[in-house]
Parts: C-alpha cells; sequence; structure tokens
C-alpha cells in the first residue's frame, strides 16, 4: 500500500556530500515514522536516521550525528538524507523505510521498504 522509491546515490570522494530522497506514494497517511537505514558489504543492516511524522522528533546514530540531516517535505511526500563531510567507512546501501509504530524507529517496527540506493565514497 505504500511504494518508496529512493534516489541520490552515487559516488563521492570522502569529504563530499550528497543528498538522497525517498519519495512515498500509496497509503501514506498511514505512516507515522520513515528512517534511512544502510547495509555496508559484510555488515548487517544498522539504523542511520529517522524522522517522527506526528511530531517531526529526529533521532540519528552517533556514527552519523552532526553530519547527516534527515528532513521531511511533506507537501511532496518526500524524506531527505543530506549527507555531509562523507567518509569511506559510510559507502552501504541505503534503505528508505516506513512505519506505522508512531515512536519506534527499530527496523522491526517498519512496514515498508525501498529497494535501496548505493552511496560510494572513495578516498
Amino acid at each position: 500500500q505504500v511504494r518508496l522509491v529512493e534516489s541520490g546515490g552515487g559516488l563521492v570522494q570522502a569529504g563530499g556530500s550528497l543528498r538522497l530522497s525517498c519519495a512515498a506514494s500509496g497509503r501514506t497517511f498511514s505512516s507515522y515514522t520513515m528512517g534511512w537505514f544502510r547495509q555496508a558489504p559484510g555488515k548487517e543492516r544498522e539504523f542511520v536516521a529517522a524522522i517522527s511524522l506526528v511530531g517531526g522528533s529526529t533521532y540519528y546514530a552517533d556514527s552519523v550525528k552532526g553530519r547527516f540531516t534527515i528532513s521531511r517535505d511533506n507537501a511532496k511526500n518526500t524524506v531527505y538524507l543530506q549527507m555531509n563531510s562523507l567518509k569511506p567507512e559510510d559507502t552501504a546501501v541505503y534503505y528508505c523505510a516506513a512505519g506505522t509504530a508512531p515512536y519506534d524507529i527499530r527496523a522491526g517496527a517498519m512496514d515498508y521498504w525501498g529497494k535501496g540506493t548505493l552511496v560510494t565514497v572513495s578516498s
């Protein structure tokens, strides 16, 4: 009932910036939380950032605090992840997700997932 499509990934040099977009369509009014997760080669999927669609609160993994910013354009049903000061360890497939639980940012609480967009940071 909800479709999520990520875009904006690519190859960038360390220290550079990228902005990821997640366009949502369908029954988006049923979602309360949207977030970004990533999975690097040989690693498990990890939480990156999330935003509450109820109160607007944002949450970040310690590894990206101060460098990444999550935001939402309600008119376009789109969430963004501004990624600055990128590091090689940020290299991963980034997934957009949406959940119906109001304040739950866990991956297991997410009900819908995008196909992912690859971010590669070179040194």
